[in-house]
């Protein structure tokens, strides 16, 4: 018998990159849970994301057993939230302070959620699946790239069920749009913008202190990271994103939604470049903040996508758009240019538009008459948590799991290593190296605390 405090060792080594051999190590592995019995579920990480995935996952048919958050003040708006959708059931959920507590007593939930700032990621996925729980996990998949290859490692040797948490993946629009390019419609792609969401994060911590909310262990939830005195409504909630050692700013906050269908669709991995560009320039505002070209795939030819960091594309990209919403322009997303025709879909994979050359104006992807022979060929579901919880029973496939989520982490987590940096890379995607740059590497694998991690 592994004790606990080994295995908590192992699993956070593994999480970090430090463990790369030998056996995999199961506290009971877990095979898809039957479908003719309940689905029981833990959260870890109860602020407000982790209480939207909660209700999907209720409204999903899965059963609260357990709520983890090392601030109580977050378990109980969760546990109020559940209330709403999972009825009196929900209020039998135990609360557990310490994620430790709650692997003591794995026996008795199937799978986890794992919502937490994106520095904690990592450790507890390890932790859980080799617990042989499930785990959803929101995106990005890891707050490093050494991280991430990490968990993809793993889930190769895991056989429980796992999903990264970016929703669009189960839209009908994401589907439907990865199916036209696939089959061509648009021809040969070698340009992709987006636009909307910023780059911009900050080194270091904040200055200053404040007193610790009462029964919030602060140090607790500073985990792996550096440890930085407590602030008030500077990291916690949510702020942690605007800190790069905690949650690596917009372009890792949305990444993992906004490239999700050009990775699927045209056969993207690794960007062999990441061209950095400075923003704040007057005479360009379209200019991208990062640039990520790619090779060319066989007979696709090599792209750039451009994640413009401020401001708005030029008129001319934009003019499709302003045909449809005339001045209510929505505020982001991402444009495909094809040879033979455009597409455009919100950051989060949703309402896709497409316009082949002679059409008139953009059209629902959903509902176009010139592609509607081209056949589906992706499973339609109506909800991604739904997925996971089916795919735990046994009854589909994942769409995003760790290997797929995390390839397509790793592909904007590059960019983030560029834009820490400060400088264009020539990158080596599968050894995760800039051969220009060898002063980039620290941004590749933190240092981490291990106080927390068992």
């Amino acid at each position: 018998m592994v004790s606990r405090r080994l295995f908590l060792r192992q699993s956070a080594l593994a999480a970090s990159g430090a463990l790369v051999t030998g056996p995999l190590i199961l506290r009971g592995a877990a095979d898809s849970t039957a479908a003719n019995r309940r689905f029981t579920l833990a959260v870890v990480g109860c602020g407000g994301q982790g209480r939207s995935d909660l209700k999907n996952l209720l409204a999903a048919g899965a059963t609260l057993v357990a709520l983890c958050d090392v601030d109580p003040a977050q378990i109980e708006k969760a546990r109020a939230e559940a209330l709403k959708v999972g009825g009196e059931a929900t209020t039998a959920a135990k609360a557990y302070a310490d994620y430790r507590r709650l692997l003591d007593d794995a026996a008795s939930f199937d799978g986890v959620l794992i919502a937490t700032p994106d520095h904690w990621h990592a450790p507890l996925c390890a932790a859980f699946m080799r617990a042989g729980k499930h785990v959803y996990c929101e995106k990005p998949l890891a707050h490093s790239l050494a991280e991430v290859r990490s968990l993809r490692e793993l889930s190769r040797q895991s056989r429980v069920v796992t999903q990264m948490g970016n929703q669009g993946s189960a839209s009908a629009s994401l589907r439907r749009c990865t199916e036209l390019i696939r089959a061509g419609v648009l021809g040969q792609i070698r340009e992709i913008r987006h636009w909307g969401v910023g780059v911009v994060a900050q080194e270091g911590s904040a200055t200053g202190e404040d007193p610790v909310p009462a029964g919030f262990n602060w140090d607790f939830w500073v985990g792996p990271a550096a440890l930085r005195p407590y602030k008030q409504d500077v990291y916690h909630p949510y702020k942690w994103r605007d800190w790069f050692d905690l949650g690596n700013g917009g372009l890792a906050d949305i990444c993992c939604h906004a490239m999700n269908l050009p990775m699927r669709a045209l056969d993207l991995s690794y960007p062999s470049r990441l061209v950095v560009n400075p923003q704040g320039d007057a005479e360009r505002p379209d200019k991208a903040a990062v640039e990520f070209h790619f090779p060319a795939r066989g007979r696709l030819a090599p792209l750039v996508l451009h994640w413009q960091g401020k401001g708005l594309p030029s008129a001319e990209v934009l003019e499709p758009l302003t045909e449809v919403y005339k001045d209510k322009l929505p505020k982001g997303g991402l444009m495909v240019f094809g040879e033979k025709g455009i597409l455009y879909t919100s950051h989060w994979n949703t309402n896709g538009l497409i316009r082949l050359n002679g059409e008139p104006r953009l059209t629902d992807v959903t509902r176009h008459a010139a592609t509607r022979d081209i056949p589906e060929t992706l499973p339609r579901i109506k909800g991604h948590e739904l997925e996971w919880v089916r795919a735990c029973q046994g009854e589909v496939k994942a769409f995003s799991d760790f290997e797929t989520g995390g390839l397509l982490t790793e592909i904007g987590l590059a960019g983030v290593v560029a834009l820490r940096a400060g400088r264009s890379l020539e990158w080596d995607g599968a050894k995760m190296q800039a051969t220009n740059a060898p002063e980039a590497a620290k941004f590749v694998r933190g240092e981490q605390r291990r106080k927390w991690l068992g």
